[in-house]
C-alpha cells in the first residue's frame, strides 16, 4: 500500500509541476529549479517504480518538458529574428534550419513514444502435446565467406533442437560453393544447397533454396546465430492458433561484444546498440500487428513467403521490405521478445 501511495503521490506532484512549467511565466532560474525537480522525480520512479503506470507518466513528464521547450524556442527564435529588421539577414536561413531540426528530433520522439506506449509482451505458446499434429518445417542456414569453425556451431545447434527427425530438415545454403562445406554437410547429414551465381546475395540464397524445399514451414537463422533447444517447440504453436500469421520474430541476441562495447570496456555493463530495437521497439511494434523480419531468428510460413514471391530482393533491407510485403497482403506477423 505504500508503495501504491507514493507512486501516485510522485505522478501527481511531476503533472503539477509541469502544469507549472508549462503555464505560468517563470523566469529562467526558476523553470531551472523546476527542470531539476522533474530530472529528479522522473530518476525516481525509472528506478522505483516497475509498472506501466510509471512509464507512461515519465512519458508524459517528457513530452510536457520537451513541448513547454519547444514552445519557448519557437518564440525566443522568432523573437530574435524579428527584432531590428534580422528577419532579412543572411544567417536567418540558418537558424530557422536548426529550429526545424529541433522539430524532427521533437518529433521523432513523441511518435516513438507513441509505438512503444504498449509493448505487447506476447507470451511463448508451445506446440500441442501430440507430436503428430506438429508441422514440418525446413531450416535454412545461408553462408557466403563465413569459415567452417562459425558455421559448424550453428548447424549442430539446429540439429539439436527438439522436434519430431521426421518433420525438421536442416539446409546449410553455400554460396561461396566451398568443397569442405558440402564435405561438412555430408557428414553431419543435412542438405547442401549451392548455386552458380550470387545475384540479390543472401535473400537471392534462400529464395533459390525455397524452390529446392517444400515443408508448411520455414526458419531462418544466419550462420552466426545459434538455435536454443526448444525454439521451434516454443514458438510454432501461434501458427497452429492464427491461420493468416505468416511471420514470428524473436530478438537478436549477442553473446559477443560488438565494436563500441569492446573499445570502451561495456560489455554486459550498459546495453548494446541492438537492445533498444529487439527488445523495445519491436515488442512495441507488435501490439500494431507491425513486427517485421529482421533475417534471421525467425519462422515464417511458406504459404505467406509463396504469396508474396519469396524474400524481397528490391533493397538492401530485403526483411524489413518482406514483412512489409506480408502485411500489405494481408498476412498477421508477431514477435516473441525472449531471447
Amino acid at each position: 500500500m505504500l508503495s501504491y501511495v507514493w507512486h501516485r503521490a510522485l505522478i501527481l506532484a511531476a503533472l503539477a509541476l509541469l502544469a507549472v512549467l508549462t503555464i505560468l511565466p517563470l523566469g529562467w532560474r526558476e523553470q531551472a529549479i523546476l527542470g531539476a525537480a522533474l530530472i529528479a522525480i522522473a530518476t525516481i520512479a525509472n528506478r522505483r517504480f516497475r509498472s506501466q503506470t510509471a512509464t507512461l507518466a515519465l512519458m508524459a513528464i517528457s513530452m510536457f518538458a520537451t513541448a513547454r521547450y519547444g514552445y519557448w524556442r519557437t518564440v525566443q527564435t522568432w523573437e530574435g529574428v524579428t527584432s531590428g529588421g534580422r528577419i532579412y539577414q543572411w544567417d536567418t536561413l540558418i537558424v530557422l534550419v536548426l529550429l526545424a531540426a529541433e522539430y524532427y528530433a521533437f518529433i521523432t520522439l513523441f511518435l516513438g513514444y507513441f509505438q512503444t506506449a504498449r509493448p505487447l509482451h506476447r507470451r511463448t505458446l508451445p506446440l500441442p502435446a501430440d507430436t503428430h499434429l506438429w508441422p514440418s518445417i525446413d531450416v535454412l542456414i545461408p553462408s557466403y565467406n563465413e569459415p567452417l569453425d562459425i558455421v559448424r556451431a550453428t548447424v549442430i545447434g539446429a540439429l539439436s533442437m527438439e522436434y519430431p527427425a521426421d518433420k525438421l530438415r536442416v539446409f546449410l545454403l553455400d554460396d561461396g560453393r566451398r568443397k569442405e562445406f558440402a564435405t561438412f554437410a555430408s557428414q553431419i547429414g543435412v542438405g547442401y544447397v549451392t548455386r552458380p551465381t550470387n545475384e540479390h546475395a543472401k535473400a537471392g540464397n534462400i529464395n533459390h533454396a525455397l524452390r529446392r524445399t517444400r515443408s508448411e514451414y520455414v526458419a531462418i537463422f544466419d550462420c552466426d546465430h545459434v538455435p536454443t533447444r526448444t525454439f521451434l517447440r516454443l514458438n510454432l504453436g501461434w501458427f497452429l492458433r492464427d491461420a493468416r500469421l505468416g511471420l514470428l520474430q524473436t530478438p537478436h541476441h549477442f553473446y559477443s561484444p560488438d565494436p563500441i562495447e569492446r573499445n570502451l570496456g561495456k560489455f554486459r555493463k550498459v546495453p548494446n546498440e541492438s537492445e533498444l530495437f529487439h527488445r523495445l521497439i519491436q515488442d512495441g511494434n507488435d501490439l500494431w500487428n507491425a513486427a517485421f523480419f529482421c533475417g534471421s531468428c525467425a519462422i515464417l510460413r511458406r504459404a505467406a513467403l509463396d504469396d508474396i514471391g519469396g524474400l524481397a530482393v528490391e533493397t538492401v533491407t530485403e526483411d524489413a521490405h518482406t514483412a512489409l510485403r506480408m502485411q500489405k497482403a494481408g498476412w498477421n506477423t508477431a514477435y516473441i521478445n525472449v531471447p
